[in-house]
């Protein structure tokens, strides 16, 4: 697909039709993923990736929580329940100041406030949406979605997540339902010139 078509497509989906993937399918997205660039290529973003039926049953009653139930109505939330394949992204910030301590780039003291932003979370969002776009490619319908903090103790527990390794979010993906709603954004789409300031503010 022609990459202004993807990005044409791209939008988030909520109702899958619960087909199985062909793995070779989700390897493409997932390995579309880890071509995201990250700061000195120190490539501090995992991705727990769930495609069997047991486990995504595992992680559904342990990451949802009271405010998501109530605010998602019960066809929306049944819909995304069926996406046949969870990549969950995770940093870990303890690899960016592990490579920025080496003689390259010498800051042995591993002060966080060298950094202008959390970059570990930045590249982790980027390894996030590249699934996305890739999904896209592929024909599929994609959606991120975040986990509540109270959450991700249960979640690291029932997965084995290492301790060192921060939830940025979960792109669930698969074939789109034929029958799903499409919600029409236009109106509320900003204008380009109300984002992009040109020169200056």
């Amino acid at each position: 697909m022609d990459l202004d078509d993807v990005l044409r497509r791209r939008r988030m989906v909520r109702h899958f039709d619960g087909r199985p993937l062909d793995p070779e399918v989700v390897d493409r997205v997932v390995a579309a993923g880890l071509r995201a660039p990250s700061a000195g290529f120190s490539q501090g973003y995992a991705v727990l990736l769930l495609t069997e039926a047991d486990d995504r049953e595992r992680f559904w009653p342990v990451t949802e929580t009271e405010q998501e139930t109530a605010s998602w109505p019960p066809e929306t939330r049944q819909g995304v329940m069926r996406a046949p394949a969870l990549a969950v992204t995770l940093s870990c910030k303890r690899a960016y100041l592990d490579r920025y301590a080496r003689d390259d780039k010498g800051w042995t003291d591993r002060d966080e406030s060298r950094w202008p932003v959390p970059f570990w979370h930045v590249d982790t969002g980027m390894v996030a949406l590249l699934m996305l776009l890739k999904a896209v490619d592929e024909g599929l319908g994609a959606l991120f979605i975040g986990m509540a903090p109270d959450v991700i103790p249960a979640f690291r527990a029932e997965f084995g997540v290492p301790d060192d390794h921060d939830v940025v979010g979960v792109v669930c993906f698969g074939h789109e339902a034929s029958d799903a709603p499409r919600r029409d954004l236009k109106a509320r789409r900003l204008p380009a010139d109300r984002i992009v300031h040109r020169g200056r503010w």
